[in-house]
């Protein structure tokens, strides 16, 4: 429990209370001053290696035992940065520098009174990982497996961190392994990739619809203004289904390789010109495009990626579509 403050700092009296703005504040009659009680700062950081996060454990009360970032009150005459990276060195061996202030928070310790939290993402720039100060154990945390946090405002800076970086590493996992031939399981099933997809599925019908309009008047298409609705319905229908389960990473190159290679030598067979037969397929990435376009999805920094990825997988999928079709057309 904190210690409550009995005599004067300057001429020893006992102290009283009295109010002052409405607040009831320690005071001394002798020398007629106030005592303010205001918040402790105390400064925190945010070290994350590939979705680690710098965690130490703590030797002394309070919360002896338990994890936390590396944490502690700035001193007089230092800035609030430089008392970030100081308790991280000083905790953990590393040396840093403070990228950016994350959260800032309140908290009432049983041991301290108020404190204000401040909490920093750093970068490290050098230094060599060593528990130091009052702490027992340091190391790094999967974000998926970090266990519980000493303090609260600890908790609820890293709950905001992630959040903040959720999108951004979907997109990453996303684009890193778009190229290979089947995703795996955790990234088919990231935030991006379902928006992805729900972009398509949702709105299927009008992209086909979209499609349809426009092949059988397209010049390049000449060959399919013939062609029954219910016909064209299905191609589109069939192609866009393929684009979700690519994008899922349930649909891998060997199945667009037999798919598409069948389909070119069922279009010849049909005396389809190739040309018109790659035309139809390209308008299908366009209307695709188009619609994204049409939805507004430049209007945040997000839906830029969003559909800067949309656009890069949709590309994967119609050049080797492309490539197995017109490969197809071409056996003997």
């Amino acid at each position: 429990m904190k210690k409550q403050r009995r005599h004067c700092l300057y001429c020893g009296g006992e102290i009283t209370k009295k109010s002052e703005d409405g607040v009831l504040r320690d005071f001394c009659p002798c020398c007629n001053s106030f005592f303010y009680n205001n918040p402790l700062p105390v400064v925190s950081s945010i070290l994350d290696s590939a979705r680690e996060i710098l965690l130490v454990k703590r030797d002394r009360a309070p919360f002896k035992g338990q994890w936390c970032l590396p944490t502690g009150f700035a001193e007089a005459g230092e800035s609030i940065e430089d008392a970030a990276l100081r308790e991280l060195h000083e905790e953990t061996g590393i040396k840093g520098r403070i990228s950016r202030l994350l959260d800032v928070d309140s908290y009432k310790s049983r041991f301290y009174g108020d404190l204000l939290f401040l909490t920093f993402i750093v970068e490290q720039t050098g230094g060599k990982l060593a528990a130091g100060g009052d702490c027992a154990q340091t190391r790094f945390w999967p974000v998926n497996k970090l266990p519980p946090m000493a303090f609260p405002p600890n908790r609820r800076a890293l709950d905001a961190y992630i959040k903040s970086k959720r999108d951004y590493w979907a997109i990453f996992d996303s684009i890193e392994h778009a190229d290979k031939k089947k995703l795996r399981p955790g990234v088919a099933k990231n935030p991006l990739t379902r928006r992805l997809v729900n972009v398509i599925l949702k709105n299927k019908e009008e992209i086909i619809n979209q499609w349809m309009e426009d092949v059988v008047v397209n010049p390049t298409t000449v060959e399919y203004h013939s062609v029954e609705n219910r016909t064209l319905y299905n191609i589109c229908d069939k192609i866009l289904s393929q684009i979700t389960l690519w994008l899922g990473g349930l649909y891998d190159v060997n199945q667009i390789k037999s798919f598409y290679t069948k389909l070119g030598r069922e279009r010849k067979k049909g005396d389809f010109k190739i040309s018109e037969v790659l035309s139809s397929l390209s308008l299908i990435r366009k209307h695709i495009w188009t619609f994204a376009l049409a939805q507004d999805a430049l209007q945040k920094n997000l839906e830029l990626y969003m559909t800067f990825e949309l656009q890069r997988r949709m590309t994967i999928f119609f050049d080797l579509a492309t490539f197995y079709l017109t490969r197809g057309y071409e056996e003997k």
